[in-house]
């Protein structure tokens, strides 16, 4: 199983990123898709996800309105984005195979994650 972020960096507050997620090693279209985040010194924490149907979707009351989850099974990635970027959405960004009905990660193992920093 592997799991490759990409796409974060440094950005001013209002403006956009968008992040991808390579997946391999596993059924990808058979599993629901998250994306959690770490911001310094805190938990990691779930943002969106989206069933594995593509149908539902959830996302955190934080980032409701603002980041779009959506997922290509046949590239195997999933995408996070995000607009209106706040100094809050600092944090290190990570996907995973998600058990929605528990809104928790599935996989044991997590990719290096990619930084995303909002500052101005």
């Amino acid at each position: 199983v592997q799991l490759v972020e990409s796409g974060g960096g440094l950005v001013q507050p209002g403006q956009s990123l968008r992040l991808s997620c390579a997946a391999s090693g596993f059924t990808f279209s058979m599993y629901s898709m998250g994306w959690f985040r770490q911001p310094p010194g805190a938990e990691r924490e779930l943002v969106a996800a989206m069933q594995w149907t593509g149908g539902s979707t959830y996302y955190a009351d934080s980032v409701k309105g603002r980041f779009t989850i959506s997922r290509d099974d046949v590239k195997k990635m999933v995408y996070l984005e995000m607009n209106s970027l706040k100094s809050g959405d600092t944090a290190v960004y990570y996907c995973n195979a998600i058990d929605l009905k528990r809104n928790v990660a599935i996989l044991p193992s997590w990719g290096q994650g990619t930084q995303v920093t909002v500052s101005s």
